[in-house]
């Protein structure tokens, strides 16, 4: 499924950069980016995150249109939203983030091993920006 959505987002999509902390072999793509027919002023765009062993984000939000669904596709992410407890999610698990949250902590669990997670977020259609990182 993951090849055929890349698959066919890849010549209607232009990659997102985002300056992820560690190395280039970090790296944010969109993917796939398609207005909802039945919720007018509404898309759905899914980024590609990947992590080089030791990879981080620095923290960041979402815009306040955004709810998105994560899924840990390889590897382990260690995430933080808002106040809550630092998670370690496993390839297979998703956690959600709600309109407003901070996302504090968003890195690759392992210092070894490379890491992808497939965020999805249903967002405005006008959202061109969908992280600011913090400085």
């Amino acid at each position: 499924m993951i090849k055929t959505l890349l698959c066919a987002t890849a010549f209607a999509t232009a990659p997102v950069t985002a300056a992820l902390a560690n190395d280039d072999a970090d790296s944010v793509k969109l993917v796939y980016d398609h207005a909802l027919p039945n919720v007018p002023g509404k898309s759905m765009k899914a980024v590609l995150v990947e992590y080089a062993p030791g990879g981080t984000s620095p923290a960041h939000t979402h815009p306040n249109s955004a709810f998105i669904y994560a899924t840990v596709l390889e590897g382990a992410i260690r995430s933080q939203v808002n106040d809550g407890p630092v998670t370690t999610y496993q390839a297979g698990e998703s956690f959600s983030e709600f309109p407003g949250d901070h996302h504090a902590v968003s890195e690759n669990a392992s210092k070894t091993e490379r890491a992808r997670l497939l965020a999805i977020f249903v967002v405005d259609t006008s959202e061109t920006n969908l992280t600011t990182y913090e400085k």
